[in-house]
């Protein structure tokens, strides 16, 4: 038997958790309790995600990735919950204020917000007009008003007291209004409602500010209402941006009489005989002063921060296709970073992205060395069998692909090129990997390498690079930064685990994306192999200087050696499942080599009788059978390949109708933008991407999509392309 645990059955509940909290998160995301319980298990005993999706399949119910993640978000929003719960109750209690009745309340409380809205009585605050008007002794006026009781100008009269500053029978009724208006806005249930009426009914309104620039990138919201419920989270947050530069003003509005009469019917249910003049009037005043404000500023939150985790959303979708773009193998690649005054910086590199040479030329203005650079980079074509061009897309992009475009037509029909996004080579190139990688080159020759390297291998390379710097995202950098930053590593590290490590190319910056491994780990795995040589098998992972058995359990389904002599470490299965691989082939007396051919039909319809002969869950063996018969597979090769250009296509050829093939280079909520070989990408609207209503443009297009699309219209003038996916006009 393995010495790694094979858990027989799926529903071995590994830990006792709160079974009130496992129930609510599997009815929330509709799966069993015994899913979510050994997710949280598996968490809790340091199993990251891709090991839990990928290797934990019998106890986790096959869960994709998304909702392992969705599992352990909320349960830790569930233990916040507890924790917050506690921290009130103690609360309450040290007030000598927790009743049977109160506690009962708090405990079943299911959202923070509810567990808010029933501590705001108690919670420590500023000194309020409430708490002013009780000082000086108003209360008594206040309760007498509620209870219906006589509150004539004598009952007034004495309570006017000048040394506590309440000089008149109008004080006295003012203060005790204000202690009414403070009870109706703590009141919970009253803040329930009000919350639900102004989410549903409620107006985000907008006002252009009187000094802001007409021609601003906001004028359509200068004027402009939308019930708040109904705003799309990209509205959202250009709403807010556009009020964060003084360009507009935001209220909420709301039908104030009708939200009076439903509160004040409520109010009056819990005092009868309260005075309804009076009451009203407290009411108007804490919805206008008290309620409103508070809930206006929570609601827009709320509705801002699911705005910022979709774009974060949006932008993770748009980076994992980046990331998990295929590589393009050639035998040697040139990569061209365009620049006017400066040059632009050319590199060659082999097949494995290592440097050949490297130079400057000036094809472009203000040189226009035309003749000389194509001296240059003839040169470097022919002596290192250049395939193909790799072109960054930033400036004097559009003239330096115009130059190779020319360049290749006459002397290297059988040369392609391609555009690149740049985005974050700059980045890249003064960094602390870049230097280290090329120590006795300047920042320009390693900008240039990071664009041919996106070519050869964009995952290897583009982990290198923060991901808020690769600009695929929407409204980035008005998101929460931390936030962003810890969803987008999620993606990277999905990324990584999901295609697998070359454990004896990967860089140190590949490596710490790998499952169980860390940064200090990642350059000690580089380290003791540049000591040995090269890896010959997994085991050797456990000499690696802080690789213990736990991040060995965790990292090793993930990396591949195909240099091994055991053919199990070129493959996705993980080392506790080689006995199981292994007897696997003597069951049906096959080799590696004829187990490649003939495992799949042979196992075929078998495979729970097989997977209870050997012991092991059944998506075990089939994910084993399945890594067997297709050693080293890249899951990037089934995506779809980049467009290979060989000439320049120019903005004054395009006409209305015209249909062409291009790549999605950024997915928005708005629509697509695709490129088709000019210089700015041309927008397919949301409208546009198909024949049929489309809700979300992500359920029809990805980055890296090659798509056809016909030109809806030009505008020459601003540079813009307005293009259409429909196959009906």
């Amino acid at each position: 038997m393995s010495a790694f645990p094979q858990p027989l059955s799926g529903e071995t509940i590994l830990a006792t958790l709160d079974t009130s909290t496992i129930q609510t998160i599997a009815q929330a995301l509709n799966i069993k309790p015994f899913q979510v319980e050994n997710c949280i298990k598996l968490h809790q005993e340091g199993s990251t995600v891709p090991f839990i999706t990928r290797y934990r399949k019998e106890m986790t119910g096959e869960l994709e990735e998304d909702g392992v993640r969705q599992v352990i978000e909320q349960y830790t929003y569930a233990e916040n919950l507890r924790q917050r719960r506690q921290e009130v109750l103690e609360s309450i209690d040290s007030q000598g204020k927790l009743t049977p009745e109160l506690r009962a309340s708090i405990e079943g409380c299911q959202r923070l917000v509810d567990l808010e809205d029933i501590y705001l009585p108690y919670r420590p605050k500023r000194r309020t007009r409430a708490m002013a008007a009780r000082e000086r002794g108003l209360e008594p006026v206040a309760m007498a008003i509620l209870n219906g009781q006589n509150t004539d100008q004598t009952f007034l009269q004495g309570f006017v007291n000048a040394e506590l500053e309440v000089p008149d029978t109008e004080s006295v009724l003012a203060g005790a209004l204000d202690i009414i208006a403070e009870m109706i806005a703590e009141e919970a249930a009253v803040r329930k409602f009000v919350r639900r009426e102004l989410w549903n009914s409620g107006t985000l309104e907008c006002k252009k500010r009187r000094l802001a620039d007409e021609n601003s990138a906001y004028t359509m919201y200068y004027e402009y209402s939308e019930r708040l419920r109904d705003i799309p989270p990209h509205r959202i947050l250009a709403m807010n941006r556009a009020e964060a530069e003084d360009c507009i003003r935001i209220k909420l509005s709301c039908d104030l009489d009708a939200l009076g009469k439903s509160i004040l019917a409520m109010w009056q249910r819990r005092y009868p005989e309260a005075s309804t003049t009076m009451t009203d009037l407290a009411l108007h005043d804490a919805l206008k002063r008290l309620i409103i404000p508070s809930l206006e500023t929570e609601l827009r939150s709320e509705k801002t921060q699911q705005a910022h985790e979709h774009a974060i959303k949006v932008f993770g979708e748009n980076l994992k296709n980046l990331l998990l773009s295929p590589p393009v193998k050639v035998g040697a690649i040139m990569g061209i970073d365009p620049a006017f005054r400066t040059g632009c910086k050319v590199v060659v590199l082999n097949g494995n992205g290592d440097l050949l040479c490297h130079d400057t030329v000036y094809p472009v203005p203000p040189r226009s060395d035309v003749s000389g650079a194509r001296k240059t980079l003839a040169a470097m074509v022919q002596k290192h069998n250049v395939e193909l061009i790799a072109i960054g897309n930033g400036t004097a992009s559009a003239e330096t692909e115009e130059f190779i475009s020319d360049f290749i037509s006459e002397l290297f029909p059988a040369v392609k090129y391609l555009i690149v996004n740049e985005a974050g080579a700059s980045v890249y190139s003064v960094s602390a990997v870049a230097q280290e990688e090329f120590p006795d080159y300047d920042a320009t020759v390693r900008g240039a390498v990071s664009i041919a390297r996106r070519v050869l291998d964009p995952l290897a390379e583009l982990v290198k690079i923060d991901p808020q710097s690769i600009g695929v995202g929407q409204y980035q950098h008005d998101l929460n930064q931390g936030f962003l930053a810890t969803k987008l590593q999620e993606v990277v590290e999905s990324a990584v685990n999901y295609v697998g490590v070359n454990l004896n190319t990967a860089s140190a910056s590949l490596l710490r994306f790998v499952s169980g491994v860390n940064a200090t780990v990642a350059r000690n795995i580089v380290e003791y192999r540049r000591q040995i040589g090269q890896f010959r098998s997994r085991q050797q992972l456990l000499d690696v200087p802080r690789l213990g058995p736990q991040t060995f359990v965790q990292c090793a389904g993930f990396i591949r050696i195909p240099e091994s002599e055991n053919f199990l470490d070129n493959t996705g299965v993980h080392p506790e499942s080689y006995p199981i691989a292994s007897k696997l082939l003597e069951r049906f007396n096959l080799t590696f080599q004829t187990a490649q051919l003939k495992l799949g039909s042979v196992v075929g319809g078998s495979l729970e009788k097989v997977a209870r002969e050997l012991e092991c869950g059944i998506p075990t063996l089939r994910d084993i059978v399945g890594d067997i018969t297709k050693p080293g597979r890249d899951p990037r090769s089934e995506m779809e390949k980049p467009i290979l250009r060989s000439s320049k296509l120019n903005l004054e050829e395009i006409e209305a109708g015209q249909v062409f093939e291009g790549v999605v280079r950024n997915v928005v909520d708005f629509g697509a933008f695709v490129d088709i070989g000019l210089k700015n990408d041309g927008l397919v609207h949301i409208s546009e991407l198909a024949d049929t209503f489309v809700k979300n443009p992500h359920e029809v297009v990805s980055v890296g999509n090659r798509v056809r699309v016909r030109v809806l219209s030009i505008d020459k003038s601003r540079g813009r392309l307005s293009l259409s996916m429909k196959t009906r006009p």
